[in-house]
């Protein structure tokens, strides 16, 4: 988990304008603003520095607050002497399962199309471009954990690759059946796709021609579509398939792209 971040300057410029002066038991009223601008104290941790920490979340990942004895709040990484994060481990168990829970609800309210049995144990998000060859092969690798009901995936459409991209998603979504246009659509294509790669083939964006990108998209869905590209950003991912799901003890694992050697990780035994 990186824990140098762009949110820490939103933190630096929250603190910036938050009064500091406190009581000793008090909560830093510096807290309470930030929480007001979106942010999550998860709670205090241990910190090797001495200083009372807090452990918070920030646009999906996790940050660091140092109160001092004077009541001011410090943004950002406590470094030792050989510049390594003191905190790092700490700080990442402590925000890791509300994390993981954070980022399950927001795939869960995303734009998806479902793929697979509503009553499978096990549920794999991914983020899906149309016009993707991984993604094609990524579907075709999946088959045997989906037709036995073992996985059901989600595919969270985004519009990245090329311009037609989003189109094309667009034209998914809004399909009569949209589970069925996207089970043709990838039974077209994903076959030839995963022979071409097998010899080596370099990998092109998608061309089949079944499915037309809708040359006009509804705000709506284009709303859709945008708001599963920043969840995508936001979980680190900038590149499909960008895969998401939940290790045994319920924590959410995530992964760009899905070589063979992963397929047992992410989707369980066969």
């Amino acid at each position: 988990m990186n824990l140098r971040n762009t949110y820490a300057a939103l933190v630096a410029t929250a603190l910036s304008t938050t009064a500091l002066a406190v009581g000793a038991e008090e909560t830093p009223p510096a807290l309470h603003a930030l929480q007001k601008q979106g942010i999550t104290i998860v709670g205090t941790f241990p910190s090797k520095t001495g200083l009372k920490a807090y452990a918070a979340m920030a646009g999906g990942q996790a940050a660091a607050l140092y109160v001092t004895p004077s009541g001011a709040v410090i943004a950002g990484s406590a470094l030792d002497a050989n510049g390594q994060e003191l905190d790092a481990a700490v700080l990442e168990a402590a925000v890791r399962k509300p994390l993981s829970e954070t980022s399950w609800k927001q795939l869960e309210s995303s734009r998806w199309i479902a793929d697979g049995k509503s009553s499978a144990p096990r549920v794999v998000y991914v983020f899906t471009d149309p016009n993707c060859p991984f993604c094609a092969k990524l579907w075709l690798d999946a088959r045997p954990w989906v037709d036995s009901g073992k996985v059901q995936l989600r595919h969270v459409m985004v519009g990245i690759l090329s311009p037609t991209s989003a189109g094309k998603a667009a034209a998914l979504l809004t399909a009569e059946d949209p589970s069925a246009a996207l089970q043709a659509y990838e039974g077209a294509t994903a076959p030839k796709t995963a022979k071409a790669m097998a010899t080596g083939a370099r990998p092109t964006p998608l061309a089949e021609p079944s499915l037309k990108p809708l040359s006009t998209i509804p705000p709506a869905v284009a709303a859709q579509i945008e708001g599963n590209t920043k969840l995508m950003m936001s979980l680190g991912m900038q590149a499909t398939p960008g895969v998401v799901w939940r290790d045994a003890k319920g924590l959410v694992q995530k992964r760009t792209g899905a070589p063979e050697s992963a397929l047992t990780e992410i989707f369980g035994p066969k």
